[in-house]
């Protein structure tokens, strides 16, 4: 990429999916990831901190999306929704969470940069080298 085009875009990260950026769908994004063999609703719930309406209404965006499958099926003669990432949900979390690891090493780089003072003229712009 040009390096023109690169400063005026800088910390423009076009991997930041807004359907997984949201923080109650990154919580359940999360949960999910770290148990491959997918939870009960009540279970994700609990994890997640939401209510009822809210993780519905939260994984019904995420199942459009495709990051998320639910089954129904019954335990204990009682209905139960079991909620796992799909194979593609998998991958494009993973990707995700990749650029997010780039806006945190490009964040610090920016802010130690910005707060040595041998490269600042005090007012926290980045003084040339003499």
């Amino acid at each position: 990429m040009p390096t023109a085009n690169r400063a005026a875009g800088r910390f423009s990260y076009e991997g930041l999916d807004r359907i997984i950026h949201e923080k109650a769908r990154l919580s359940v994004l999360t949960s999910l990831a770290a148990h491959p063999k997918g939870l009960p609703f009540p279970d994700l719930k609990r994890l997640c901190g939401l209510t009822d309406g809210n993780l519905s209404r939260h994984l019904s965006v995420l199942s459009e999306a495709d990051f998320v499958s639910l089954e129904k099926g019954v335990y204990r003669n009682r209905p139960q929704t079991i909620c796992c990432l799909t194979i593609s949900g998998r991958e494009r979390f993973l990707g995700y969470l990749t650029v997010l690891e780039q806006v945190v090493r490009d964040a610090a780089r920016a802010a130690e940069r910005a707060s040595d003072p041998a490269r600042t003229n005090g007012l926290g712009s980045v003084t040339k080298p003499a």
